[in-house]
């Protein structure tokens, strides 16, 4: 397969039944179903998302263990990123929950979010991504990140965008289950638009609040 057919409803199934096995021999014995089913489907996609995305990686199956309590050696998603600058970019995961797609920034450097809080407190700047948040919240997007439980020093509690202080980091997702598209080559374009829609929140962070 050369070209991009959809994403297989094989691909969930081998997650769920990860979920159960999740151990080196399992993996090994349907290594080649996790390549076939998920890997390659998802490469292909991300190849015809590159023109309008850039390039996107696909995250390794295996977990960092060495300092989790959980030792169980593979996650139970594949991810994989466009970036636009470290730690700033477009994302989707698989799952056998179906479809995650998002975008935003995780990352905080204290550099960073100098820079990040300065553009929320700033009138133009700040009203800007309060209405970035908006238009994504209402194309149906979970807005996230992580967040302090008061805001910051050094600005005052009623700040008019004092949730937006708040934030350490700022992403939006939607999780969007196992749409019939997913499995044509229309997913291409569905998952195109989707990131579009997370666009000027991905173009607002690389301006005001990139590492």
């Amino acid at each position: 397969m050369t070209t991009f057919q959809g994403i297989p409803a094989g691909a969930f199934g081998f997650y769920e039944e990860l979920q159960d096995n999740n151990n080196r021999e399992w993996w090994q014995e349907h290594e080649d179903s996790y390549l076939s089913l998920v890997r390659e489907p998802l490469s292909l996609l991300l190849a015809e998302l590159e023109p309008r995305f850039g390039p996107a990686k696909l995250f390794r199956p295996n977990r960092d263990i060495r300092f989790s309590e959980d030792k169980s050696p593979y996650k139970t998603a594949q991810g994989a990123v466009a970036s636009v600058q470290e730690g700033v970019g477009y994302y989707l995961q698989i799952s056998a929950d179906g479809l995650l797609v998002g975008g935003g920034y995780h990352s905080h450097t204290p550099a960073q979010l100098a820079r990040y809080r300065n553009s929320v407190d700033a009138s133009g700047t700040g009203e800007s991504l309060r209405r970035i948040l908006e238009a994504v919240a209402a194309a149906g997007f979970a807005v996230e990140g992580e967040k302090l439980k008061t805001v910051p020093r050094g600005y005052a509690r009623e700040h008019p965008r004092a949730e937006l202080l708040k934030h350490k980091s700022l992403s939006a997702s939607v999780n969007l289950g196992r749409p019939d598209w997913l499995a044509t080559p229309a997913a291409v374009q569905d998952i195109a638009g989707l990131w579009e829609d997370l666009r000027p929140l991905v173009d607002w962070v690389s301006r005001h609040a990139a590492p």
